[in-house]
């Protein structure tokens, strides 16, 4: 902020000794440092778009600029030699001048614009947005983000924006004890990960102040800076998604690691507690997959050989149907 200002006191006066050569007071006090000042936000506006643009699109940009200034350049070369013929030789800066700026800004677009098509720099997506992942706050809080990075299976740099921890911060000092508890927890997570050598963790300080929710914000900044989402949260999923943000759901991925259950396939398991038919028993696999065995209202309390019946698949994940075999059970 401080440089920011700096620049803007720096252009305005710069804009009135330039502008007082051209123009007599009064008209250069007060033209000088408007037009200065002017300029000063051109440049810090010119220099957020920069910051928060991928090293791919101002590398697109870049080429794009230094070729629209060489075709510029060639056409006026031709034209030059018309304006001998026409002897109109006070026409020729202006043409040069708006022959310029049309080149160079139909470059810089569309050069910026039209990288994104091009393998060529493909090299670029190595370091650039496509490794880049934001952190929900539900998923450090759920905690299993650490033991997947240390299997080295999620690549790529992990981004903490500050208002995530801010969010955290706020849930660990809520009066609700289990708020609070999930707030510390997050909150122990994170320096868990932050002492990992194996996980590259990085706070920014970026931030959407137009955009209030957390969630929202994420959103916002993930498009802004092409980094995708890593969430526990099915409607952060959903929003993400309509938008055009990719999103990693770490229940989805638990749910695709779970092992596959065939009908007709013996299962070991213990009956804990009565099924809603009658003589129905419920049990638990080791990842949790509810099993409802038919005849285990007898067995509980027991482990029992189940055969699968059926397999359903619900919103709230996988159930599986099975039958007991009878005598085996301990």
């Amino acid at each position: 902020m401080i440089i920011q200002l700096l620049l803007s006191l720096v252009c305005a006066v710069s804009g009135y000794f330039i502008l007082s050569v051209y123009v007599e007071p009064p008209f250069s006090w007060i033209l000088g440092p408007v037009i200065g000042i002017a300029l000063a936000v051109f440049v810090i506006a010119l220099e957020e778009s920069i910051r928060r643009s991928s090293l791919r699109t101002i590398i697109g940009g870049v080429i794009g600029l230094i070729i629209g200034l060489i075709i510029a350049l060639s056409l006026a070369y031709g034209l030059r030699f018309v304006s001998d013929i026409m002897e109109k030789q006070q026409v020729v800066p202006w043409i040069y001048f708006s022959l310029s700026t049309i080149m160079a800004y139909l470059g810089l677009v569309i050069g910026s614009k039209k990288i994104e098509e091009s393998s060529f720099f493909g090299f670029l997506s190595a370091s650039g947005s496509e490794d880049k992942k934001l952190l929900d706050t539900s998923v450090i809080i759920d905690g299993r983000i650490v033991d997947i990075c240390k299997t080295g299976f999620l690549e790529g740099k992990l981004l903490l924006p500050k208002f995530v921890i801010d969010e955290l911060q706020h849930i660990a000092d809520s009066s609700d004890s289990l708020r609070r508890s999930r707030g510390r927890r997050g909150l122990d997570m994170l320096n868990q990960m932050k002492r990992e050598a194996m996980i590259s963790l990085e706070v920014i300080d970026q931030d959407v102040p137009k955009i209030k929710s957390v969630d929202g914000k994420l959103v916002a900044l993930a498009k802004e800076i092409g980094a995708k989402i890593i969430t526990n949260d099915f409607n952060l999923n959903k929003v993400a998604e309509l938008q055009g943000v990719k999103a990693l759901n770490l229940n989805e991925l638990a749910g695709a690691l779970k092992p596959v259950v065939l009908p007709g396939e013996a299962l070991r398991v213990q009956v804990i507690k009565e099924g809603k038919e009658t003589g129905q028993g419920v049990g638990y696999l080791d990842d949790g997959t509810m099993v409802v065995v038919d005849g285990g209202y007898r067995l509980i309390g027991s482990t029992t050989i189940a055969t699968v019946t059926s397999i359903i698949q619900t919103a709230a994940g996988r159930m599986i149907f099975a039958e007991a075999i009878e005598n085996h059970h301990t």
